[in-house]
């Protein structure tokens, strides 16, 4: 087993997960990495829960305020950059503590999570072109006359996956399945560490009751002005930060789709649906994970029963 360790901390929204990742830490001369999706960008803090200055002037921390609400982050990006933070850390003989919710980006801490087929631009504009001027139907047509063997399972009726698919092949020369193998014998890009993972977790009950006071604070320390001067800024240009939860429902307050009324309720039952899917993908995606009570956890022996992977 590698001398080499990453720590990662993890659970779904509102689970606890800042606080006990700060007094770790602290007791263990480590700096964080954070592996939330959201709280790359700039000026995305209220609705994010984004640790206060005084929680970040505790211990260092990394990817936070790195990106432009206009400049979406994509995981081969962020691989990048955290392999360079964590570099860079341990470099200064400190611990390493990855945290946060975001189970894609967290994946990458365990394995391979981005291919090697590099798709130019001219090609992915050429067949987003396509797809504008003749349909679905025709590239997903293509798609299996270059997959004699089938699709691997893929959602012809989801146009990004179709296209994201054509893509690779028409690159790669290969099948899906064929580059679905390669995918899976390539080493992942924190190959040479061994990871110890923790996931907190709380009844459903108590965590709709943190999520309820989560939302309502949002609220009262002013969501609705922090969307307002976003979207100022560019939030709407990017997707994926635009339909984030709490940021899409004040969204749709304020274009008149949605009534101010029910702009709390809404988005505690959009977190809530958030954490019952994240509790499902820790679960199957990440079965590595030593899940943890919140309610009992503390800092000190946190990962002393998780297992190296």
């Amino acid at each position: 087993m590698s001398s080499l360790v990453l720590h990662v901390l993890t659970g779904p929204t509102a689970v606890g997960k800042t606080e006990l990742s700060l007094q770790w830490a602290e007791q263990n001369n480590a700096e964080i990495v954070s592996c939330d999706s959201l709280l790359f960008y700039r000026g995305m803090d209220i609705g994010t829960a984004k640790p206060s200055r005084a929680e970040l002037a505790r211990v260092p921390h990394h990817l936070i305020d790195i990106q432009d609400i206009t400049q979406p982050m994509t995981i081969a990006e962020y691989v990048i950059r955290a392999q360079q933070a964590v570099t860079d850390i341990r470099n200064r003989g400190k611990a390493v503590l990855v945290t946060g919710g975001s189970g894609f980006y967290l994946k990458a801490f365990f394995g391979p999570v981005v291919d090697q087929v590099s798709v130019p631009a001219e090609v992915r504009t050429a067949i987003a072109n396509r797809y504008e001027r003749e349909g679905l139907g025709v590239l997903v047509a293509e798609l299996r006359s270059l997959n004699p063997d089938g699709l691997d399972g893929l959602d012809v009726a989801n146009p990004r996956r179709v296209l994201r698919g054509l893509e690779r092949c028409q690159v790669s020369g290969k099948t899906l399945i064929e580059l679905k193998t390669d995918f899976a014998a390539q080493p992942g890009a924190f190959g040479e560490y061994a990871c110890k993972g923790v996931c907190l977790m709380r009844e459903a009950e108590e965590l709709n009751r943190r999520i309820e006071q989560r939302v309502d604070q949002m609220l009262a320390t002013g969501l609705v002005p922090e969307v307002e001067g976003l979207l100022k800024r560019g939030l709407g240009d990017n997707p994926s930060a635009a339909r984030s939860i709490g940021y899409r429902e004040t969204m749709a307050m304020l274009a008149g789709e949605l009534a101010e009324s029910e702009l709390a309720a809404t988005i505690v039952k959009n977190t809530r649906a958030l954490a019952k899917k994240q509790r499902t993908w820790f679960r199957t995606q990440l079965p590595e994970l030593s899940v943890t009570a919140a309610s009992d956890a503390t800092a000190l022996g946190l990962f002393e029963n998780a297992r190296s992977v």
